[in-house]
């Protein structure tokens, strides 16, 4: 019997001292960093962290970062993703940030991603090795976005998506209704496989990689348990079957001797300068940006216009100007995009008001000082883009979709708009997302007039998603292009 009492005690004891432990360990960086920003820590272990990830409307800040912001202003501290943070709301810090990659913050994303996406990924690399993929995938950009092939390759997929929906089944009347996400999502992973991989979308692996990519995507969004059958378990499974049908693809193409696709991957077989490893996972970070990215802003842009009978009539005006100078059947070129100037406002109101990136992760390498502000060193520093975005002192009528307001503004990344985040993590891929969003408009508008059927709003996760897909009603025009 004291045997059995002595044991209860020790087990008290022991829980005691792991919850005093927990408690310390939480607290602890409070009391070390007086001088940090005002905030608030929440509950041991998991600190404010569900607070912060409630979902919203990501045309909204959210009630955690409107209570915070109030309480503490701007910049305050937090506990988030089990490590103390501060939080960036301020246009100011946040450039000071993203400026700053390598000297004094660096990119610092939870370890769970860092399983599905792999270690040579570029999203997760550092130092000179993210440099040397970026300069890669910089060049690669920059050779492709305005070529005649490429800009073909968008169209054909774009008239093909476009094309599909006539004589679908018609929910009412004579009114088709399309889950527009999924449509947007074939088109965008149809285009960057083509480009990527020289592979069409009739092609039986394209169809084996989309599969797998799918549930590839659904893992990175989701709780980071690896259990067999877990959505997380399934992501890390599926990257490594793409990733098995990335290499065989390469050794084809190597068995092949040279090839004429003009794709990325002949690009890459040419490099030296990468690992298998690295081409492969870049490969798989081409895919991955081009496919979500891109479905989402044409969503974004398709979901505001359908809002906006006024800029909806603006953007079909301008693309009926550039039809009208063009042969039946003619495809678009770059001159043509460069002409699309009132579908480029739309484009960066769509990416302001939507947010597709909400925030990045970065940890301080040291204390730093920046006004009078303290950030500790080894604490986690999000910059919330979306609070800048959405930040009426910058952006009058800040929640209203007003694409008038980039008229005579720089169409690039500034201190107050960073869809695309910045600094040299800016992403490499955002004027070819842009190129696609125009050149499938150009034909949505010419073929189709649509309205949102029922409620549906893009919801911050903190990623975000529509929740229904984005069904519209989509009715042919009568005269189409």
């Amino acid at each position: 019997m004291m045997v059995g009492g002595e044991l209860v005690l020790a087990a008290l004891v022991i829980l005691l001292a792991l919850l005093l432990t927990l408690v310390l360990s939480h607290f602890l960086p409070l009391l070390l960093n007086p001088k940090a920003p005002n905030g608030s820590f929440g509950w041991p272990l998991l600190g404010e962290t569900l607070r912060f990830l409630r979902p919203h409307a990501s045309n909204t800040l959210g009630s955690f970062l409107e209570d915070h912001c109030s309480r503490y202003g701007r910049v305050f501290k937090s506990h988030l993703f089990c490590t103390p943070t501060i939080v960036s709301c301020d246009q100011e810090l946040n450039h000071f940030i993203l400026q700053n990659e390598e000297r004094l913050f660096q990119c610092s994303y939870p370890r769970p991603i860092h399983g599905i996406l792999g270690k040579s990924s570029m999203l997760v690399v550092l130092g000179e090795d993210h440099k040397r993929l970026r300069n890669l995938a910089l060049a690669l950009v920059t050779s492709t976005k305005l070529k005649p092939s490429y800009l073909g390759d968008i169209e054909k997929i774009a008239l093909h998506i476009v094309g599909s929906w006539h004589g679908k089944s018609k929910d009412k009347g004579r009114v088709n209704v399309i889950a527009f996400c999924e449509e947007a999502r074939k088109f965008a992973f149809s285009v960057i496989v083509k480009q990527v991989l020289g592979l069409s979308p009739e092609e039986p692996v394209t169809a084996m990689i989309l599969e797998d990519f799918l549930a590839f995507m659904k893992g990175l969004i989701s709780f980071p348990l690896y259990i067999p059958g877990t959505p997380y378990a399934k992501a890390v499974q599926a990257r490594e079957r793409i990733s098995s049908t990335v290499k065989g693809i390469i050794e084809e193409r190597r068995n092949a001797g040279s090839s004429n696709k003009g794709d990325f991957l002949d690009v890459l077989l040419s490099s030296n300068e990468l690992s298998d490893e690295e081409k492969v996972s870049f490969v798989l970070d081409s895919l991955l940006g081009g496919y979500e990215t891109t479905s989402l802003l044409i969503s974004m842009v398709v979901y505001f216009l359908g809002q906006s009978v006024q800029d909806l009539e603006l953007v079909k005006r301008e693309h009926e100007g550039i039809r009208s100078k063009k042969e039946k059947d003619e495809f678009l070129s770059s001159e043509d995009y460069k002409k699309m100037e009132y579908t480029q406002h739309v484009i960066n109101e769509a990416l302001r008001c939507g947010n597709i990136v909400k925030f990045v992760h970065r940890k301080a390498l040291k204390d730093v000082r920046y006004k009078e502000y303290l950030i500790p060193s080894g604490w986690k520093v999000l910059p919330v883009f979306s609070a800048v975005h959405l930040n009426p002192l910058l952006h009058g009528n800040a929640q209203q979709f007003q694409p008038c307001r980039w008229e005579g503004a720089s169409q690039g990344t500034s201190k107050k708009f960073t869809p695309f985040g910045g600094g040299p993590r800016l992403c490499p891929g955002s004027e070819l997302a842009k190129v696609e969003a125009a050149f499938f408009l150009h034909h949505l508008v010419l073929n189709y007039r649509w309205r949102i059927d029922g409620d549906d709003i893009p919801m911050a996760y903190p990623y975000v998603e529509f929740q229904r897909g984005l069904p519209i009603e989509i009715e042919p025009l009568c005269s189409e292009s």
